[in-house]
């Protein structure tokens, strides 16, 4: 039987909280809670991903119950709630963009990295992963760089094109 690993409570720097305060003090004090999602970015902007650690210290200086961040983490794919890969890869697997090789161009991209769905590069580079409804059902199917870049009609070849131009991006031909 294996020990579980003690979890190792979070700090954050005086310039997040700075940040968190900016956040915080957008609403009345009775709705500190408002401020989480804002919270929660800066927490992966700073940290690259959303520990259930740094959930909890995040629910201590907001006042809430940790459940209540860990609900709006896990709700959303905009937070990594795990290390990613320098580019993470969102492909839309909703019904409108199954219906025009969603799943196609997923199942290609997991043979052209060498990775699942949810797993990452060994080199640290991809995170590929499958999302809900990104809002361009027209342009199916899509997929989302890093929550930022929307791709649009992600054929085979522009999804190859996509990938070898990340990877010439960092030298990695």
């Amino acid at each position: 039987m294996s020990t579980p690993v003690p979890s190792t409570p979070v700090s954050f720097s005086a310039a997040t909280i700075a940040r968190f305060d900016r956040e915080v003090a957008k609403y009345p004090a009775e709705q500190r809670i408002s401020a989480v999602m804002a919270c929660l970015a800066i927490i992966q902007q700073e940290q690259g991903w959303v520990s259930t650690e740094a959930e909890a210290a995040l629910a201590a200086y907001i006042g809430v119950e940790p459940i209540a961040v860990h609900e709006v983490t896990t709700f959303y794919n905009m937070y990594n709630q795990r290390p990613v890969g320098k580019f993470k890869l969102n492909v839309c697997t909703n019904l409108p963009c199954q219906l025009r090789d969603g799943q196609k161009a997923l199942h290609h991209l997991e043979h052209k990295l060498g990775i699942e769905m949810g797993e990452t590069t060994p080199d640290g580079l991809f995170t590929l992963q499958q999302s809900e409804c990104l809002g361009a059902c027209a342009d199916a199917p899509v997929m989302l760089v890093n929550d930022r870049h929307m791709c649009s009609f992600m054929s085979h070849d522009k999804l190859d094109q996509l990938v070898d131009g990340l990877r010439a991006a960092e030298g990695q031909s």
